[in-house]
């Protein structure tokens, strides 16, 4: 990182405070509504598609405490 935006600490705990208060936020608003204003979005090609969007293990039920890991049952391999 260059030596002109402090330590690595520094930048890492202003961009930790930035994520918690909104600022990273309101910073993406204000560009998406500038661009926008002046035409140089195309919301034509905006689009998020939930069919492909994965949401992690626990938010689809999974039970707590688990190892993750899949159980396949015991026996000779198939190939």
């Amino acid at each position: 990182m260059p030596e002109r935006y402090g330590s690595w600490k520094t930048v890492y705990e202003r961009f930790r405070r930035w994520s918690a208060d909104g600022t990273w936020d309101r910073l993406l608003g204000h560009v998406q509504q500038h661009s926008d204003a002046i035409g140089e979005v195309d919301w034509s090609i905006v689009c998020v598609d939930s069919t492909i969007v994965r949401a992690h293990q626990h938010a689809a039920g999974a039970r707590k405490g688990g190892s993750g890991r899949v159980r396949r049952p015991a026996g000779p391999a198939a190939g």
